[in-house]
């Protein structure tokens, strides 16, 4: 017999358990402990302390919770699903900059709701959220195939560059190939700036080296900043002479260097954007239809650099120190790309001015509307050539 089926079983007993007299006490025993396989005692026991109703929980001492309302959690749902997820630490920051477009997507909301919204912590976003982050749960591949001519005249990076100042990209590419690497495939090259995080994505049909470049070149046109340094893994698509001629034979020449091989650490600032900025976004799926390059060059110049540099902070690792068995990390509080470009004083006020400009004119929710559409043409391309 089940523990669900005894309790049941003890629950149709132990009244007329309770009413019998010592003779039938006796009689609804051995039944009791012949059908159950308990022990004469502890039937006893289980019957005598057996109550049918139960007292209520008592309520929860204290104040009453003033977050914990629907009129509060519902625009905290929304904008956390809208920014793509982020952590409660990065979505405090976000409402701040996210609640002024709110309104007039969803309507007006109560004084008391945006007053909650600007004092909430991060602590309590992540209790309110626990619930719906349930809801909302692979690893990729390699594809870096080494390029050999070059290594010698492309140093190896050994932490040289000022990563305070803008100008210093880290830059990877992302396969698009699903499960095979058999075949041509899109790939998202993938760049960021160390010292404001600034990121730009550009997708290449495949890793040949004049497609690489072009995006470089597109790239570098559309950083709010001049490009200084170019550090890159070992990656046939980078170590060419296509690319070394490109950041040396200018007036002021650009650092490039490479990571150690094997060594995916020396890249970690741009491995970590791989997840955030594409992974998160086009999954593991396999673009395997040229057609969808310049769909995805059109996501990625217009509303997808905007949305992401613009309205996604992120926090950066200040310091790293171990005490005795303990690593201890301190990192900065949360901020956009766009407002660590904006507090740089290595950057000049005229594009401080023209960022601004921009800034004020566009929306979060129209970007991420606009992204949600272009998206779908991007995977209704894929899987109609699929049939």
């Amino acid at each position: 017999m089940s523990p669900g089926a005894r309790m049941e079983y003890l629950r149709a007993v132990h009244l007329r358990y309770k009413r019998a007299n010592r003779k039938e006490k006796s009689i609804i025993l051995n039944e009791f402990c012949q059908n159950c396989g308990y022990h004469r005692k502890h039937a006893i026991r289980a019957l005598n302390s057996f109550r049918r109703f139960t007292k209520p929980k008592p309520k929860k001492r204290g104040k009453p919770s003033v977050y914990n309302k629907s009129s509060i959690i519902k625009p905290l749902k929304r904008i956390w699903l809208a920014a793509n997820l982020p952590c409660s630490k990065r979505l405090k920051a976000i409402l701040s900059l996210w609640l002024p477009f709110y309104e007039s997507e969803y309507g007006k909301l109560p004084q008391y709701v945006l007053t909650a919204l600007h004092s909430i912590s991060a602590s309590t976003i992540d209790r309110l959220l626990k619930p719906t982050r349930i809801k909302y749960k692979g690893r990729g591949r390699s594809t870096t195939k080494p390029g050999t001519l070059l290594k010698k005249q492309i140093p190896i990076k050994t932490d040289q560059w000022d990563e305070t100042r803008p100008g210093f990209l880290e830059a990877d590419t992302v396969a698009h190939c699903g499960e095979s690497m058999a075949g041509m495939f899109a790939f998202t090259l993938d760049c960021v700036d160390i010292a404001t995080t600034w990121t730009e994505q550009r997708a290449v049909w495949g890793k040949g080296e004049t497609g690489v470049l072009e995006q470089i070149r597109d790239i570098e046109d559309s950083i709010p900043f001049p490009l200084l340094g170019f550090d890159s893994d070992n990656g046939s698509e980078f170590l060419n002479y296509h690319l070394l001629r490109h950041f040396h034979h200018r007036k002021q020449p650009v650092q490039f260097t490479r990571s150690r091989p094997y060594h995916k650490n020396d890249n970690s600032h741009v491995e970590q954007k791989n997840w955030t900025q594409v992974r998160q976004w086009l999954g593991y799926h396999r673009l395997d239809n040229p057609d969808v390059v310049a769909l995805m060059n059109k996501l990625y110049k217009s509303e997808w650099r905007l949305y992401h540099n613009f309205f996604l902070p992120s926090v950066k690792l200040l310091e790293k120190k171990r005490i005795a068995s303990k690593t201890i990390k301190r990192y900065d509080k949360p901020k956009t790309p766009y407002q660590r470009v904006m507090e740089s004083p290595d950057i000049s006020d005229s594009i401080k001015a023209s960022l601004k400009e921009e800034f004020e004119q566009i929306n979060p929710f129209k970007l991420r509307k606009a992204m949600e559409k272009k998206l779908a043409k991007i995977f209704h391309t894929i899987y109609k050539s699929k049939g």
